[in-house]
């Protein structure tokens, strides 16, 4: 199982810098950097509500689920 964090995807998307959605929702570009490459082991509700609101988005346009058990075959 895996989720797949698409943020750089909808950054390009709004035309948006990191530095700038970071100074939006109020978190280090660090922390930022960390949930883009996927490194993060869990998102507050309140952080992907501010993603969400600043990059006008859903959740899922950021949050995609992959089960790598299956494999490619499968999907």
């Amino acid at each position: 199982m895996a989720i797949i964090v698409n943020l750089d995807v909808m950054l390009a998307r709004r035309k948006m810098s990191s530095m700038e959605l970071a100074e939006r929702i109020g978190i280090t570009q660090a922390n930022l950097s960390i949930l883009k490459t996927g490194k993060a082991k869990a998102i507050r509700f309140s952080t992907l509500n501010a993603i969400c609101l600043a990059l006008d988005c859903q959740p899922g346009d950021i949050l995609e689920f992959r089960d790598e058990e299956r494999g490619a075959d499968n999907e």
